[in-house]
């Protein structure tokens, strides 16, 4: 029995061993373990069998794939054209309501944005197949050829950290689904290659969403980069989109059950519309239910940490943060006391002046996400005089950062190239490409050279 068909012949209790341990731990195991693939054909097969229930709108007819792309990119343009006339008739923003949704949105995308292109990354082994050159370019393209300005991760990571969103403990579970499907792909390149295909060809098609989310960023002072970049990228005329329509007829086989390979194709396609997607999860953000959500995650640190010399109706802070069925009157007595003012400038509630300032009492206590969650929480209908101005990129935003030559990974790369023949230097390289290395020093390092050798050799 192949390995493709025991994926494929997996009994339907498979379905259920994925549900022991989290998606999360499923997601880091994936991306961390040095022998994930058991894990991600159990894994996978489960997503699969969810996705057969899922409607399809691929043409089966491969003469028909570019029309549909084709179509697909001119109906988002037009939707596109239709909210940006509906923005400069004064229209309000569709997609954040406040910097605080933006920044939720942000976080809740992040386990799918850190591993791009991962689905693609079990397929660099067939580096000599010219039948692969277009998602191996597109792989290597999300990899920013080995660019750190250019490399997608590289470039999201300095996005969440400018932000000050490094704390994954805020990402609910459901939201490592699709980063963790990329990561199984990725580790069944070969066996499920019509399935890894399909997904790309899903995956790759520019999303009215990425339209909206880059314009509402920049006008909340937020860097689209990471977003405005795929829109250049994945068009359908020479970018990503196009070399997904091509993949599936270089693909196909020439003999066998074409039919089969094509099903299988637009099942990788459904695994697409798995979980939330990101209009879902901008749909789904409750700024008032996240900041009580906010405040429970500190409550066990912080109910034990204060005096007993405010009350408030009656209860210090202390037994106020004993419970967290408690944490909604909380609020609304810290409002009833005048300590906080809703719809109004933050700065005149002396609850915000605890938080933020030279000299704060709890100076430290928020992260940065925690402290938008209150503002625009205690902002409410308020709005400045004078709102800040959008993001605008600089010519020092796309400055190539120089590579740190003592980095102990680069130097054991190095080491391990050193005096092999070129291709023997591929097989050395292609494991720093992978989804958990690539964005490393020695992984920008082997980007490089790996597409220097691929060149040459070929």
């Amino acid at each position: 029995m192949t390995a493709l068909t025991r994926l494929h012949s997996r009994p339907a209790h498979a379905q259920a061993m994925t549900a022991v341990g989290s998606l999360k731990q499923t997601y880091e195991q994936l991306l961390l373990s040095d022998n994930a693939q058991p894990l991600a054909r159990t894994f996978l097969h489960a997503q699969l069998q969810h996705a057969e229930h899922l409607a399809q709108d691929m043409p089966q007819d491969l003469s028909a794939l570019q029309g549909f792309v084709e179509q697909h990119f001119a109906e988002v343009a037009r939707q596109y054209a239709e909210y940006l006339k509906a923005r400069k008739a004064g229209g309000g923003r569709q997609y954040f309501s406040n910097k605080a949704h933006a920044l939720f949105f942000l976080q809740a995308v992040a386990p799918t944005k850190l591993v791009d292109g991962a689905w693609l990354s079990g397929l660099l082994q067939h580096w000599r197949d010219p039948r692969f050159d277009g998602l191996i370019c597109t792989y290597l393209e999300e990899l920013g050829d080995g660019n750190p300005a250019q490399n997608h991760v590289v470039i999201y990571h300095r996005l969440l950290a400018d932000l000050g969103l490094q704390n994954s403990g805020v990402i609910a579970d459901e939201y490592y689904l699709q980063g963790a499907i990329q990561l199984a792909l990725g580790e069944c390149a070969d066996e499920c290659l019509p399935e890894v295909i399909g997904y790309n060809l899903g995956y790759e098609q520019l999303p009215l969403h990425l339209l909206i989310s880059a314009y509402e960023l920049a006008e909340l002072g937020i860097d689209p980069y990471y977003f405005t970049l795929h829109v250049t990228i994945d068009n359908a005329s020479t970018g990503h989109a196009h070399k997904a329509v091509q993949a599936v007829s270089q693909l196909m086989p020439l003999e066998g059950d074409r039919d089969e390979f094509l099903r299988r194709v637009a099942l990788g396609y459904r695994l697409n519309d798995l979980g939330q997607g990101s209009r879902a999860i901008i749909e789904s953000f409750d700024l008032y239910r996240e900041v009580l959500n906010m405040l429970e995650r500190k409550r066990p640190f912080g109910q034990h940490m204060h005096s007993d010399y405010c009350r408030f109706e009656g209860k210090t802070v202390n037994q106020w943060l004993s419970a967290p069925e408690q944490l909604p009157g909380f609020l609304t007595a810290l409002e009833n006391k005048g300590w906080i003012k809703r719809h109004q400038d933050p700065q005149a509630s002396r609850f915000w002046q605890l938080i933020e300032g030279d000299g704060a009492a709890m100076f430290g206590v928020f992260s940065p996400y925690e402290k938008q969650l209150l503002h625009d929480w205690i902002a409410g209908d308020w709005t400045p005089e004078c709102p800040p101005p959008a993001y605008r990129r600089s010519q020092h935003d796309d400055i190539e950062p120089q590579l740190p030559a003592s980095d102990p990974d680069v130097q054991s790369l190095q080491s391990a190239l050193g005096g092999r023949p070129a291709a023997e230097q591929m097989q050395v390289l292609i494991p720093w490409l992978s989804a958990q290395r690539h964005a490393h020093p020695a992984g920008l390092l082997a980007t490089r050279r790996f597409i220097e050798l691929k060149s040459s050799l070929r």
